[in-house]
């Protein structure tokens, strides 16, 4: 995952669940942000969409267990839909 992609998926964690950008690590979870529920995680997947205009598939969902997870996942989205 490179730190640019990272950074994006920070800020867009950071947006959709009202916490500073700094306190999201690529090990930030579910368990670890108080805020991340089924609803904001659906949140998160549209939000992901729409900033880098891929389409997450069931499977993707499920495979966003963590912050970096989400990164990672959006770099090969991208590689693969180019």
């Amino acid at each position: 995952m490179t730190a640019s992609t990272f950074e994006q998926v920070r800020n867009v964690a950071s947006d959709i669940f009202g916490i500073p950008a700094d306190r999201i690590t690529a090990e930030s979870s579910p368990e670890t942000i108080e805020n991340w529920d089924s609803m904001q995680h659906l949140n998160l997947v549209l939000a992901i969409e729409e900033k880098f205009g891929v389409q997450l598939e069931p499977e993707d969902i499920e495979q966003m267990k963590n912050i970096g997870a989400v990164a990672t996942l959006v770099e090969k989205l991208q590689s693969t839909a180019r």
